[in-house]
């Protein structure tokens, strides 16, 4: 099994109220807010965004999430080198992070174990 796509992205910010506005300008709508400066946001069918703030002495990430429907039946190529297997969030998913050939890291995601 292989991933559905790209599902997400997840984005870290120094500014939680500015970042929000900036995507709402280009036609996302806030999903849900959180108590702790981060929240999700959608645009039609597309992946949808997660924006977190993080300190002004964290440089901010961008990481793109893949879409896994079942994690006990993805198997990864050989070409696919894994960082970390598939492990439940906090948030109620398993993820995986695994490297490109050229040294970039990715996330996939699949539903939290029932």
């Amino acid at each position: 099994m292989t991933t559905e796509g790209i599902e997400a992205m997840y984005l870290e910010t120094h500014n939680w109220g500015k970042a929000a506005k900036f995507f709402q300008a280009l036609g996302y709508e806030i999903d849900f807010a959180t108590d702790h400066n981060s929240g999700q946001l959608r645009n039609g069918d597309g992946p949808w965004l997660f924006i977190a703030e993080v300190p002004e002495s964290q440089e901010p990430r961008t990481q793109i999430v893949f879409k896994v429907p079942d994690a006990d039946k993805f198997e990864a190529g050989d070409i696919v080198e894994v960082v970390t297997p598939f492990e439940e969030t906090h948030y109620g998913t398993r993820e995986m992070s695994v490297r490109d050939p050229d040294g970039r890291t990715w996330t996939l995601s699949a539903p939290g174990a029932a």
